[in-house]
């Protein structure tokens, strides 16, 4: 169920992005990698800044209404003088699973160097992630419900079989482009062991 943000995704996705093999450094999340495994690599990403805003359920609906407060809050933003780019990668969908329905919120990356929003807004909120070391699997084509549970299994059951330690509860999306892009850069990420995804 969780997964189902692959398949949703299109709504906040309006370009193409290309580089780093596959965006461009300034519009992206820098990081390097530490190790390569068949199924996986691992990452280091230093911090970075991120507006977040939750969903309350998987339906379409709610997805728009997400999409309508970070766009709106961007907007605000830009009209009092603080410039948050709305053209920037990836867009995280991250999915905390419990007791209950699964907690889910989106993310945009906003990358170093702009002016930081001062604007309040209870249902938005911009964060900063800490330097962090994340497990992620890539995977190609069109997002969707399918290729997200198959890949978020993949990875877990790779970093089981490795021997690396993760929270099983907590995983992210991440996608790079356009739903309608005639390439997709897919992936799955999860955080080492004591890191957590918000």
């Amino acid at each position: 169920m969780a997964q189902v943000v692959f398949a949703l995704l299109a709504v906040f996705l309006v370009s193409l992005c290309t580089g780093q093999d596959f965006c461009p450094k300034e519009k992206c999340p820098q990081y390097k990698v530490v190790e390569t495994h068949q199924d996986f690599e691992v990452r280091l990403y230093g911090a970075t800044d991120w507006i977040t805003t939750k969903l309350d359920s998987t339906r379409i609906r709610d997805y728009l209404a997400a999409n309508s407060r970070l766009k709106t809050y961007v907007k605000r933003q830009a009209e009092a003088g603080f410039e948050i780019p709305d053209d920037c990668w990836p867009v995280l969908v991250t999915v905390t699973e419990g007791e209950g329905d699964p907690k889910m919120s989106v993310s945009w990356f906003v990358p170093s160097g702009g002016k930081k929003g001062e604007i309040y807004d209870p249902l938005v909120k911009l964060e900063t992630k800490p330097e962090a070391t994340i497990y992620v699997r890539v995977f190609g084509g069109a997002p969707s419900t399918e290729t997200g549970q198959e890949n978020t299994k993949t990875l877990r059951e790779a970093l089981a079989k490795t021997g690396k330690t993760f929270d099983p509860s907590t995983h992210a999306a991440a996608t790079y482009e356009s739903y309608f892009s005639f390439t997709h850069h897919n992936e799955i990420w999860i955080s080492a062991a004591s890191q957590q995804q918000n």
